[in-house]
């Protein structure tokens, strides 16, 4: 009971918070526990593939949220493009005049990839296509970004990258999958290591019951003990509330 209380007695400050993957899954349920612990005149950027979901997200954030004065933006972008990383950033660029004084961005959409052995992959686009989603969207949206809110001394900057056990730990046939989670996390490395005051989380959220594991049972007959997706975002929220995490960490749901 004592962490809930100290939980709840910390806020995100007045935040211009970015959630890509928002429509669904993980991400839904991140806007939602964000919400919660944004104080009056914050931003949120819900970003997707899909209008329909996420105008259906902003409504309902809207629902219980009204006293809090909340800008909520649906972005209907495919972060595998250029075309899709410029009009987040622009996006972005549009709210950047309001006073903030705390950025997050959660890096949160991603795919799962062919699940196939390593020498079944000999097409190049094939691999490239994924790459893009997983690996160089990120960070290209993460760099624009960047470029939008520059880091300095009294503006708190924060990423956090949805990582996965599979960026430290190599499984059968899924090269793909693990190659871009551990991709991810040496790159988010370096940005920690570049800016000493941007703080970089990369969280690993355990197995949730998401549309993700449907594929996953369905392409490898795996199925593993699922978690509620809300159980790991409170986890997610708790380290970014206490903001004790040293820059550069990879920290697994079930560490916290």
């Amino acid at each position: 009971m004592s962490d809930i209380n100290s939980t709840n007695a910390r806020t995100l400050g007045r935040c211009f918070c970015i959630i890509t993957g928002a429509s669904k899954g993980f991400g839904w349920v991140l806007a939602h526990q964000v919400s919660h612990y944004l104080k009056p005149g914050s931003v949120l950027l819900l970003v997707a593939r899909t209008g329909t979901l996420l105008q259906e997200l902003k409504e309902e954030l809207q629902s219980f949220t009204e006293d809090q004065n909340l800008v909520v933006h649906c972005i209907t972008a495919d972060l595998s493009t250029q075309d899709g990383v410029n009009e987040t950033v622009r996006v972005a660029r549009q709210e950047s005049l309001k006073e903030i004084d705390h950025v997050l961005l959660i890096n949160n959409a991603a795919s799962l990839g062919d699940i196939s052995r390593f020498a079944s992959f000999t097409n190049l686009d094939q691999v490239n296509s994924y790459l893009s989603f997983n690996v160089s969207s990120a960070l290209a949206l993460t760099a624009g970004i960047l470029q939008v809110f520059p880091p300095r001394a009294g503006l708190r900057w924060s990423v956090v990258n949805c990582s996965s056990v599979f960026a430290v730990q190599a499984m059968p046939s899924w090269v793909l999958y693990c190659t871009a989670k551990s991709a991810r996390v040496m790159m988010f490395r370096v940005l920690a290591e570049e800016e000493p005051n941007v703080k970089v989380l990369s969280y690993s959220p355990g197995p949730m019951d998401t549309e993700m594991q449907e594929d996953i049972l369905r392409l490898t007959g795996i199925s593993y003990h699922l978690l509620p997706c809300k159980e790991s975002a409170a986890k997610l929220m708790k380290v970014l509330l206490e903001n004790k995490f040293a820059s550069g960490s990879h920290i697994d749901f079930f560490e916290v």
